[in-house]
């Protein structure tokens, strides 16, 4: 009875977060130790394998007993047997130590320079031609590297990798942060699309001010070509009307070549039907595409490859 009241108040303090926490960094450099003094069933002989001195390897026993306020082993004489408790507590140890050495095997898997893996996220407008094209010429090279693929808006992306979630991404507008490194690799023209029989089709060139009366479809705010393009109708002293907002260009032309709207976008992997794609002469009609990463962040060999490759596009990362 002694004996269960003592564990009681020594183990009442898990009920509390931060002292599981605290209980935990206590305990974990211990696991193995005791996995192998109950797998041996004999100190010595667990201290011989696991080539850390007896006496260490006793007192960190008689310590971990004193840490958790149960007694895991029954001693007798040389030999240790594990009491209830232990062989419960043994269960959940060799979980967890099967679950780290798991963990541990999958980050060296993804580390390896030949058949590591690379987190890389891409805007929706780069997934239909220019990305497969990157890979597919990455991977003469580097054919057994593999791809964790991320389609997303460019504010989103960013946020993914100030989480760790990505390695790369190719976004725009370039972003201009502390914490991230960015490179600018090519610039995109951006297109006045309207519907086939619109009153503006026939024509090739247009200066955006003409488009002043029309009504627009655009992507959601926060993306970076919704941005853009309140930034382009305000060089061209307007503010749009939109009608309909969405989360990708391609469903915007669909839209266009229903009348619902004009739009700027950049050009498409495939010609759509149904619309006609202007040259917009002023203002400037043109998004940065550049490639980011976290600053500080190091690098794994495969990600360091497809990074110096990407890096190596400048220029030519989109079709002329």
């Amino acid at each position: 009875m002694a004996h269960q009241q003592r564990s009681r108040s020594r183990l009442s303090r898990s009920s509390d977060t931060q002292d599981t926490e605290d209980m935990s960094r206590l305990l974990a450099p211990r696991l193995a130790h005791f996995a192998g003094v109950a797998r041996t069933e004999h100190v010595t002989r667990a201290a011989q394998e696991m080539q850390v001195p007896q006496s260490t390897l006793s007192r960190a026993m008689v310590r971990l007993e004193q840490d958790l306020g149960v007694e895991l082993f029954a001693r007798h004489g040389r030999t240790v047997s594990l009491t209830p408790a232990g062989r419960t507590f043994l269960t959940s140890v060799e979980r967890a130590l099967a679950e780290i050495g798991r963990a541990a095997e999958e980050v060296r898997a993804d580390a390896d320079p030949a058949t590591g893996k690379v987190a890389f996220g891409f805007l929706h407008t780069m997934g239909a031609e220019t990305v497969p094209g990157l890979l597919h010429a990455f991977r003469a090279d580097h054919p057994r590297i593999r791809f964790s693929l991320v389609q997303n808006y460019g504010e989103a992306m960013l946020e993914r990798l100030r989480a760790g979630e990505l390695d790369l991404c190719l976004t725009s507008p370039v972003p201009d942060a502390p914490d991230l490194v960015a490179r600018r690799l090519d610039e995109q023209k951006l297109r006045l699309v309207v519907p086939v029989d619109h009153r503006l089709a026939g024509r090739r060139r247009i200066r955006l001010a003409e488009a002043a009366d029309e009504t627009f479809v655009t992507l959601e705010p926060g993306y970076g070509l919704r941005r853009i393009t309140d930034d382009l109708c305000t060089q061209a002293g307007f503010k749009p009307r939109i009608a309909f907002e969405g989360e990708e260009a391609e469903t915007l032309r669909g839209l266009v070549a229903a009348g619902l709207g004009v739009a700027l976008l950049p050009p498409p992997a495939f010609p759509r039907p149904g619309v006609v794609e202007l040259t917009v002469t002023a203002p400037r009609a043109a998004r940065e595409i550049g490639v980011a990463w976290l600053a500080g962040h190091p690098d794994t060999p495969p990600v360091a490859a497809f990074k110096k490759f990407l890096l190596s596009k400048r220029g030519t990362l989109l079709p002329a």
